[in-house]
């Protein structure tokens, strides 16, 4: 417990304590890059990639990376967060208010998923390092997952798409970074041979959605699981903007989900008179 009658310059700046940018008066260094330096020589996925992970991407990389964050910038105002941000906008908060009212849906459920698939992948992959067969590592990293989770499958299966552009653009990509010895591909073949699994018996191939590709592309490119939802977050957050902004510019108020005159159902008792208490 520092004593705060007597708190030295080294206590205060030892509270907060940072690897990520250092700053003083007229000078701003990103992982020790000078910010001007950056500005205009870095492209914006280079410059995430750079503060999560400490140094800069190769320019191949960089190109992957930067395809996963458009991929998942928007998927339309029925999707939760963007209806969200529009509706937000239309209470008087904000652009930020309905950016952040937004993003804070983005839990296990919508949002997480990506996140979620990347431990379903990674634990696949660790099983097969250990000397588990190819197929017997993809069975029992399922196995393991569901029994954890329940049988839902994170990363797989679409309730628009029943084949997902973005994974099929993306899965492309993976594929052409492979020959250029820019990942293994090693990600993609689990992701694809879990796809197999789940598809198994069903009259069509059950889709991989955006959260299995962009899981596979961020193991592949070397992300830990535990950054998958925040990437996954950046990117979608740039619809919720621009949602947003569009919506404010209707100067429509407290708009909600559906229009008024659709109603809703109620399903609760009859309607009863009221006695008061004797």
């Amino acid at each position: 417990m520092i004593n705060d009658k007597n708190l030295t310059t080294e206590q205060v700046t030892d509270w907060w304590e940072t690897e990520i940018v250092d700053i003083a008066p007229g000078m701003i260094r990103i992982r020790g890059y000078e910010i001007q330096d950056l500005i205009g020589n870095v492209s914006f996925p280079s410059m995430i990639w750079l503060v999560l992970r400490g140094e800069l991407p190769s320019e191949a990389q960089s190109h992957l990376f930067g395809a996963v964050l458009v991929a998942g910038v928007d998927h339309g105002p029925q999707a939760p967060v963007i209806a969200i941000a529009r509706m937000a906008i239309t209470c008087g908060i904000g652009i930020n208010g309905a950016m952040a009212s937004a993003i804070n849906v983005l839990g296990d459920v919508h949002g997480g998923a990506g996140q979620q698939c990347m431990e379903l992948l990674a634990d696949i992959r660790a099983r097969a390092d250990k000397g588990a067969a190819f197929d017997e590592a993809v069975a029992s990293g399922m196995a393991a997952f569901r029994e954890e989770h329940g049988r839902f499958m994170p990363g797989f299966g679409h309730r628009f798409h029943t084949v997902d552009p973005r994974a099929v653009r993306l899965s492309a990509l993976i594929r052409e970074a492979q020959r250029q010895g820019v990942v293994s591909g090693r990600i993609l073949a689990i992701a694809e041979a879990v796809q197999d699994s789940i598809s198994k018996g069903k009259s069509e191939r059950v889709a991989m959605n955006i959260d299995g590709i962009t899981a596979t592309v961020l193991l592949e490119l070397g992300f830990p699981p535990e950054m998958g939802r925040g990437i996954f977050i950046l990117s979608r957050s740039v619809g919720a903007c621009a949602h947003a902004y569009e919506q404010s510019l209707k100067g429509e108020r407290i708009k909600g989900p559906t229009p008024p005159a659709a109603g809703f159902r109620y399903k609760g008792v009859p309607p009863r008179k009221f006695k008061a208490p004797q």
